[in-house]
């Protein structure tokens, strides 16, 4: 079995630090993932670390990580109100997947209240800030050590 975790990311994600520092804190991307990678490593996993501002792009993430990854720990910002095509493809995803997001969605604005993608996520990690990407890497190291 891989010991790989893919870490997906969707769109305005690569303007973390700049991007309404108040709701998601002032880290960067680049700043996420190499905590993630030195997280990972520590517990004996890799990471593959995306991150694309275009729906069809996510979606094949997805599919790839069928055959290369144990888990997904995916943050997928704006569409995870609106893309049936990336729940689909979450779907085919048989491993652990973990649903993420930087900020409380639920004591935000009512359109970020209705998550599509938690429907099939195994776990969610919400509210967190930059610190959920760590934490749920040490959640998907547990998980994916049980499959």
């Amino acid at each position: 079995m891989t010991k790989t975790i893919f870490v997906l990311n969707g769109p305005n994600l690569n303007l973390l630090g700049q991007r309404e520092p108040t709701i998601y804190g002032t880290t960067t991307l680049a700043d996420i993932k190499e905590r993630c990678i030195v997280r990972a490593r520590g517990l004996g996993f890799m990471v593959d670390f995306r991150q694309t501002n275009f729906e069809g792009e996510l979606v094949e993430s997805v599919h790839q990580a069928r055959n290369e990854a144990c888990g997904i720990i995916i943050n997928p910002a704006a569409y995870t109100f609106t893309s049936i095509a990336l729940l689909d493809a979450l779907k085919t995803f048989d491993a652990p997947k973990i649903e993420l997001h930087i900020s409380n969605v639920h004591a935000r604005e009512s359109i970020y209240h209705n998550s599509l993608i938690s429907r099939v996520a195994t776990a969610i990690m919400i509210g967190f800030g930059a610190r959920g990407y760590e934490l749920a890497i040490e959640a998907m190291a547990e998980m994916a050590g049980r499959s």
